[in-house]
């Protein structure tokens, strides 16, 4: 059986990761720098985050790969290696992990970048082929699961699971960003995402990013009041960002206050629990532990 199918059959809950981007940039990644740069010109340092991650309690961890199709890369200076990045990005992870061999690896897949039409200049057909290359690459190189993300348009998300599934026959989550209350900025409501997703075999639906800890409660809810037996993933901000006094960006919540949430989280119905932008690998020892504590 796939290694996160028997894991979310054996365990009553799993804990994520939490952010790369505002870790990285802890470490020295410049602002407007794409964390898929450092899997190319500074993989120890990627390494070290996701090691962090796993030694903090981590039952399942990110590729840095959440910007990794040839749409969104198209800028970069590895736009001809969307794959070779791809590929490498996964490597790094097992390495992270290798001391681990429960851990979970999984393929981080955000959004192309841009909207599709009528919205926007994306035609289904380029955003599906994008979204193709990079499942293929990831599975191909021996992820656990893949993990389309931060989602905010129906046609998109849809476009991105069906691309995935046609990569092989790994488990894919799905997870929106509803940055509007219960609703995405494109107008997504929870209960689409069951509606649409559900019957389509999706490995576990839920949301990341976007929003209060408080509200992701709401959305942890939702979810569980409409599904029957899907797991359900939740990665929230350590709450909104802020800027201090230097013009930069910060995430005030602590890892107690989030530790809370989680607990919270779990008791609504979350099967999945980390974090998602600021939330460091101390956020995610204090969510393992109290997740932990609820086992």
């Amino acid at each position: 059986m796939n290694k996160f199918l028997d894991r979310l059959t054996s365990q009553k809950v799993l804990v994520s990761d939490g952010a790369t981007g505002t870790n990285l940039q802890e470490v020295g990644l410049p602002v407007g720098i794409t964390p898929e740069t450092w899997v190319m010109e500074q993989p120890q340092k990627i390494i070290d985050l996701e090691q962090a991650f796993v030694n903090a309690g981590s039952d399942i961890i990110l590729t840095c790969t959440f910007g990794g199709t040839s749409l969104r890369m198209k800028e970069s200076p590895y736009k001809d290696q969307v794959t070779e990045l791809n590929k490498k990005a996964v490597e790094l992870a097992r390495i992270a992990a290798s001391d681990h061999p429960d851990v979970i690896i999984g393929g981080s897949i955000g959004p192309v970048g841009g909207l599709l039409k009528p919205y926007g200049p994306l035609s289904i057909e380029e955003v599906s082929s994008a979204y193709l290359e990079q499942a293929e690459a990831l599975t191909e190189a021996g992820v656990d699961l893949l993990v389309i993300e931060t989602q905010f348009s129906l046609e998109e998300a849809t476009a991105a699971f069906m691309s995935a599934k046609k990569a092989g026959n790994l488990p894919v989550v799905i997870s929106f960003s509803f940055d509007r209350g219960l609703r995405t900025m494109m107008g997504v409501k929870p209960a689409q995402v069951v509606k649409t997703f559900v019957p389509m075999g999706v490995a576990a639906i839920g949301a990341n990013c976007g929003t209060t800890l408080e509200n992701m409660g709401m959305i942890i809810q939702e979810y569980s009041s409409l599904t029957q037996g899907t797991p359900i993933w939740a990665k929230p901000n350590a709450g909104m960002p802020e800027l201090d006094e230097e013009g930069s960006t910060v995430f005030k919540v602590t890892p107690d206050e989030v530790g809370d949430a989680a607990s919270r989280y779990v008791k609504a119905g979350a099967t999945i629990v980390g974090g998602c932008c600021g939330n460091s690998p101390e956020h995610i020892a204090e969510i393992s532990r109290r997740i932990r504590e609820i086992k």
